[in-house]
């Protein structure tokens, strides 16, 4: 694992098919986490997506939907030509026996420029419990 990672995770009471709907909404984003001002695109396997967030307002992520395995796993791949610096957000969704989700999405940077970004980047960690609570809340608000 690395070291240039953030994550966070949420305890859901909903089940996992309703957090999904949420997670793969694009245009619902902001009205649950306050932390994205848009997203762009449609979110599903082999899309690519644009994250405008409110971290930093003037710019815009564009991320490739890697992974999409409906309702259980999902990754955004985005960064830098030819592998410099890449970032992986892997979202998890796993049922519970209550019938609710456990939750749980972890970003993790790699490449040769890495140090070197790290060492400039804000500290995302806030925005990562922002957007698990936020997921919760709105989810539990739906079940």
């Amino acid at each position: 694992m690395s070291e240039h990672a953030f994550e966070a995770s949420a305890t859901i009471a909903a089940p996992p098919s309703a957090v999904w709907a949420i997670l793969t909404d694009a245009a619902g984003y902001p009205t649950w986490d306050s932390g994205v001002v848009s997203v762009d695109g449609t979110i599903a396997e082999g899309e690519t997506i644009t994250v405008h967030a409110a971290v930093n307002p003037g710019r815009a992520f564009p991320v490739k939907v890697t992974e999409f395995d409906a309702p259980t796993a999902m990754k955004w791949t985005g960064g830098m030509p030819l592998g410099l610096f890449v970032g992986e957000r892997t979202f998890t969704l796993e049922a519970s026996g209550d019938g609710g989700t456990s939750f749980h999405m972890r970003e993790e940077y790699h490449g040769p420029f890495t140090a070197m970004m790290w060492s400039s980047m804000p500290d995302l960690q806030p925005s990562f419990a922002q957007f698990a609570n936020g997921l919760k809340t709105r989810a539990e608000q739906d079940a």
